[in-house]
């Protein structure tokens, strides 16, 4: 009888790329990695499953500030203004792994965080969730009118890389419903809304990507309790100030080591 491969071992993946945008990056968090002003991490959660899997080939082509037409064309880096290739030209034909982190910025989801801010409490301030929503929400329109772009985003990837596994990694929780102001100076009701739409964006990539025939890493379930109002010792998600390394409303380090858990989690056999 042949021996059994132990439960841990990973397959075998010998060209990984990653795309995406500034939760792909990890800005802010040391060590940076790049001069072009992305804000690549080295400690990103890309990095990390690149080492969790020993794989030797491996293109970080995420960058901070990036939507999706910037998979297919050049990039102003948001942090260095430098001109920044088309992501999908990291992408080969001997590629077998690739992850996707992206959409947030295309339906506005960080600007949407700070039109939320209010320093005084109600109703010394303007309401995010009253703004959006009218006859229609401005949001759940961008969401659905985006939603397309994800299952264009799974036929170009597996168009340069045909037999690549790809798996689009989801938001993790921004923030908890009715939030915790006035440390994180959000109205409750504004902070329950602002979820929501990570919530909806989530739905509809994991929906999209699933009927593209792509795998969806859901970071939400796992992130809970390490929203931008935990404790700084438990808090994943940074908030309007950082309490640690990192940039507003997105992962610390802690958060891009908790995505990596859930991405290698997600390739290991027995998932």
């Amino acid at each position: 009888m042949g021996a059994i491969a132990p439960a841990s071992a990973q397959p075998a993946y010998h060209s990984y790329v990653a795309l995406g945008d500034s939760f792909v990056a990890g800005p802010g968090i040391p060590p940076q990695s790049t001069s072009d002003g992305c804000g690549r991490s080295d400690v990103n959660y890309p990095s990390l499953v690149a080492d969790a899997l020993g794989v030797r080939d491996f293109v970080d082509a995420s960058c901070g500030g990036a939507v999706s037409r910037d998979l297919t064309g050049e990039q102003i880096s948001p942090f260095g203004r430098t001109a920044v290739p088309p992501q999908y030209d990291a992408l080969r034909a001997d590629t077998d792994l690739v992850t996707v982190g992206i959409g947030g910025n295309d339906i506005g989801l960080v600007q949407l965080a700070i039109s939320c801010i209010n320093l005084a409490a109600a109703p010394s301030g303007v309401s995010c969730s009253e703004t959006a929503t009218g006859e229609v929400d401005s949001f759940d329109t961008a969401i659905d009118a985006f939603a397309p772009v994800y299952s264009a985003i799974t036929d170009e990837v597996r168009t340069r890389s045909p037999h690549a596994r790809i798996l689009f990694v989801g938001y993790p929780t921004g923030i908890r419903d009715d939030g915790c102001f006035p440390e994180q100076r959000i109205w409750p009701q504004d902070a329950t809304y602002l979820q929501s739409k990570i919530d909806r964006l989530n739905a509809v990539m994991e929906q999209q990507v699933r009927a593209a025939g792509a795998e969806f890493v859901d970071l939400r379930e796992s992130t809970i309790g390490h929203d931008a109002c935990a404790a700084p010792e438990q808090r994943w998600m940074e908030g309007i100030v950082p309490t640690s390394p990192g940039i507003p409303l997105h992962p610390n380090a802690a958060g891009h080591r908790n995505a990596n858990e859930q991405v290698v989690g997600v390739l290991s056999p027995n998932s």
